[in-house]
């Protein structure tokens, strides 16, 4: 099996998900390429996620939208930290206050480690 790749910009979803994290990326068979790469093959679920496709917003992340954060994000955001113990609104905070650059250097130091990518959603690791 081969490393997973970097974690970059095309990993981090409107929501503020890192789907270089995620266990639909990280299988080894018939894995997501995430959100950012709409053109790639995609689980339906991903396809039609309202709030990948969401018009409201202005930019590319959901904090760029006068609703943020929408009702939907909070339900999902409430079920990543319950469930996951991560949040993707503070995902989204960290990108609008500390940039892009300085959030996937977070991601990288938190999730990948000589082991290989820690799964957000299995705690396991996938290299």
């Amino acid at each position: 099996m081969k490393m997973p790749g970097p974690i970059t910009n095309n990993f981090i979803a409107p929501c503020g998900m890192n789907c270089a994290i995620c266990r639909v990326h990280l299988r080894p068979s018939h894995p997501c390429h995430g959100c950012g790469d709409a053109e790639m093959n995609r689980p339906k679920t991903r396809v039609h996620c309202r709030l990948r496709i969401c018009h409201k917003r202005t930019g590319h992340f959901c904090f760029e939208c006068s609703e943020f954060p929408c009702e939907r994000l909070k339900h999902l955001d409430a079920r990543y930290r319950t469930r996951y113990g991560m949040s993707q609104i503070e995902n989204l905070d960290y990108i609008r206050s500390r940039g892009i650059r300085e959030f996937l250097e977070l991601e990288r130091k938190k999730w990948i480690g000589e082991q290989g990518v820690l799964c957000v959603h299995d705690g396991k690791y996938y290299k």
